[in-house]
């Protein structure tokens, strides 16, 4: 079963968010209902799917989630959405 890395965008608070699912369209409705207390997430509720990045299985989809978390930039968040030859390099992790 694929597993994706998503990244959720929200404009209300101009930030993103990255995770990883098997069903991503399930997660983002999750997100926007305020499901996971606490989180991240729960400081908006328009939170729209920027960009999923289909991986072959889960330990390779957390591995790509690890890499763009560390970069801590929006502007990488956003160049891979431009470049997708960014997404293949992370893709051989």
């Amino acid at each position: 079963m694929s597993h994706y890395v998503y990244i959720l965008h929200s404009e209300n608070i101009g930030r993103y968010y990255v995770g990883e699912s098997a069903f991503p369209e399930e997660r983002l409705k999750e997100h926007n209902s305020g499901k996971y207390h606490g989180s991240f997430t729960k400081q908006s509720s328009d939170w729209e799917i920027f960009l999923t990045i289909e991986c072959t299985e889960r330990n390779q989809a957390l591995k790509v989630e690890k890499k763009i978390k560390s970069m801590k930039s929006t502007n990488y968040i956003k160049n891979l959405k431009l470049y997708p030859e960014m997404i293949e390099k992370l893709l051989n992790l």
